[in-house]
């Protein structure tokens, strides 16, 4: 039984799961989106919004200290610079005022090769 489990497995162990949505999020920052299977993208949709979430507190604090611990934690679960300065001061200004849902995703069908069902997780537009 699954009980209080929470995360997508997504098929892979531990560390190749963080390191799957590590990537998939650094795609979705810089590209503004991504077409990829449906479970990843639901997995990565959790992932990113958290991140999202921390990019908009640091924007919005008023003291640098607390902006520069929030960009820490935002380092560490993605490990590059320049994609969390490009979060934080391109992207999480556009969304200052949303509550949340910051990223839709889209079906667009079968993979060819497999079958897989695949989506597009893109950024919400104002």
């Amino acid at each position: 039984m699954r009980h209080r489990v929470k995360r997508h497995r997504i098929g892979r162990y531990g560390s190749h799961r963080k390191a799957t949505l590590r990537n998939l999020a650094k795609e979705i920052i810089e590209h503004g989106s991504i077409i990829t299977t449906t479970p990843k993208a639901k997995a990565v949709q959790i992932f990113f919004e958290k991140l999202m979430t921390k990019a908009i507190k640091a924007k919005k604090a008023d003291d640098k200290v607390k902006s520069v611990a929030l960009r820490r934690e935002i380092f560490k679960q993605i490990g590059d610079r320049r994609m969390v300065n490009k979060l934080v001061d391109e992207i999480a200004p556009k969304y200052l005022e949303r509550p949340g849902g910051y990223t839709a995703i889209y079906k667009v069908g079968p993979r060819r090769g497999d079958g897989a069902e695949m989506s597009l997780i893109k950024l919400v537009e104002d």
